[in-house]
C-alpha cells in the first residue's frame, strides 16, 4: 500500500506548475506513461550530499541542488538498492565511485542478467552491459541497476510479449542522439506494462539501449512537489535548469 500512495502523491505533483515545461504524456497499447527527453548535461545523479549523507528524500535532494547552484526541474527515483538506500550497484557521482560495481548473481530484478549501467561522461550519455564495465576514469555520474531492457536495439531475451506481470514501472535510455529519456509508467492508468512492453516502449522513442531503474515505489516529482515531504528512497536522478 506504501508503494500505492507514493505513486498518486508523485502522480499529483505532475500536475503543478512546470511540469509541462520537461514532462510529455504518452500513451501506447493502453499503457500511459510520463517522459522526459533531455540532453546529458542536464542530468545529475545523486545519492549523498556535500556532508556524505544519504539524503533518501526528494526535498533533501532539492536543497541540495539548489545549494550546489542547480535549478531542479524534475527529480524522479535511481536505481534499485539495499536497506539504508544503499545503491544495489556502482554509483558514481561527481566523478567519485561512492558504491562499487556489483557483478554477484542473485534473485530479483536487479541480478537478471544481462543488468547494465547507465553513465554519463565527456562523450555524453550511455547504457552498457555492467559485463563490459572497466575503469571509472572519466565517467561523471553513474548508477548501476537492472536488468537491460535494451541492449544494441534488442530487447532482453528473457522478456516474453504477453507475460501477465504487469507493473509500475521507471528506466532510462539513450537515443541514438545522445538524448537521454527518462519514462515512468502512470500509476492511474488502467493499465501498467510488462517489461517487455516496457523496453518496446523505449524501442519507439528510439532508443538504442535502455535500462529498468525501480518498480512499484517509483516516482517523479515537479515545481512545489519537489519540496514536499516524501517517503525514503535510494537514488535519485535529476533534470536542472539550462545554465
Amino acid at each position: 500500500m506504501k508503494g500505492l500512495v507514493s505513486i498518486c502523491l508523485a502522480l499529483t505533483f505532475l500536475t503543478s506548475a512546470g511540469a509541462d515545461e520537461v514532462i510529455e504524456r504518452r500513451e501506447v497499447d493502453g499503457v500511459v506513461y510520463h517522459v522526459a527527453m533531455v540532453p546529458a548535461e542536464r542530468l545529475r545523479l545523486l545519492w549523498k550530499d556535500g556532508e556524505g549523507r544519504a539524503m533518501r528524500t526528494f526535498p533533501a535532494v532539492a536543497a541540495e541542488l539548489r545549494r550546489r547552484g542547480d535549478e531542479p526541474l524534475m527529480l524522479m527515483n535511481g536505481g534499485i538498492y539495499e536497506p539504508g538506500g544503499i545503491p544495489s550497484g556502482l554509483f558514481i557521482q561527481d566523478g567519485k565511485v561512492l558504491n562499487p560495481v556489483n557483478r554477484r548473481d542473485g534473485k530479483g530484478n536487479f541480478f537478471l542478467k544481462p543488468n547494465g549501467i547507465f553513465l554519463i561522461d565527456a562523450k555524453g550519455a550511455r547504457v552498457i552491459d555492467t559485463a563490459g564495465w572497466g575503469a571509472a576514469d572519466g565517467v561523471k555520474w553513474a548508477v548501476q541497476s537492472g536488468p537491460l531492457l535494451l541492449r544494441k536495439g534488442k530487447v532482453h531475451p528473457a522478456f516474453r510479449e504477453h507475460s501477465e506481470n504487469r507493473l509500475h514501472r521507471n528506466g532510462v535510455g539513450v537515443r541514438k542522439d545522445g538524448m537521454v529519456v527518462l519514462a515512468m509508467s502512470d500509476g492511474r492508468s488502467a493499465k501498467w506494462p510488462n517489461l517487455h512492453g516496457f523496453a518496446t516502449f523505449f524501442q519507439k522513442l528510439g532508443c538504442e539501449d535502455a535500462l529498468f531503474l525501480d518498480g512499484d515505489i517509483s516516482a517523479i516529482r515537479v515545481g512545489k512537489g519537489m519540496d514536499e515531504p516524501s517517503q525514503d528512497y535510494g537514488t535519485f536522478v535529476a533534470v536542472v535548469a539550462a545554465e
